[in-house]
């Protein structure tokens, strides 16, 4: 069930992994986030962002796991990225171990989680970029439980301090 819902815009690929930041440094542990947004968008940015947030040593370089599907950082919380956009049908979730994953106590952050089965994740954060023009984004982010909805909450009142659109 949708609870609560926000829109940022960020001027710039810096902005945008400053908001994945500010994202990481309140999350908890078995959290989930479901990106989606077009090639290009920013996801894998807002993920770097997320990563500092989660004080993923800065010797680990993170890129999008388009061919690996999954990449793993130590940090506050482990970080599972996960890569859905080469997977075929839903028996390949198995396959790469998402099934496990998702019963971590990790981060979970799935880019191109729309070819997720619906309600396959009972709680999660949803965020959607769009590409406004070469460097804005909008970021829409909607909470599916409580654990969504809290975090929206402290990226609203945090973000009182920073001027985003």
């Amino acid at each position: 069930m949708l609870n609560k819902q926000v829109q940022i815009t960020t001027n710039s690929l810096d902005e945008t992994r400053a908001l994945g930041e500010k994202l990481g440094k309140n999350l908890d542990p078995g959290t989930v986030l479901a990106l989606s947004g077009d090639l290009g968008s920013g996801k894998t940015a807002f993920i770097q962002g997320l990563a500092k947030g989660l004080d993923v040593p800065d010797n680990y370089y993170i890129t999008s796991p388009t061919y690996t599907l999954i990449n793993e950082y130590p940090g506050r919380y482990h970080l599972f990225h996960v890569d859905l956009y080469r997977i075929e049908n839903y028996a390949d979730f198995d396959d790469i171990g998402l099934y496990e994953i998702l019963r971590s106590d990790g981060v979970v952050a799935i880019e191109w989680a729309d070819k997720l089965p619906k309600n396959l994740l009972p709680e999660y954060l949803a965020i959607h970029i769009d590409i406004l023009n070469d460097e804005s984004r909008k970021i829409s982010m909607a909470a599916y439980g409580l654990r969504g909805e809290n975090l929206i909450g402290k990226i609203i009142n945090s973000s009182k301090e920073k001027t985003w659109d």
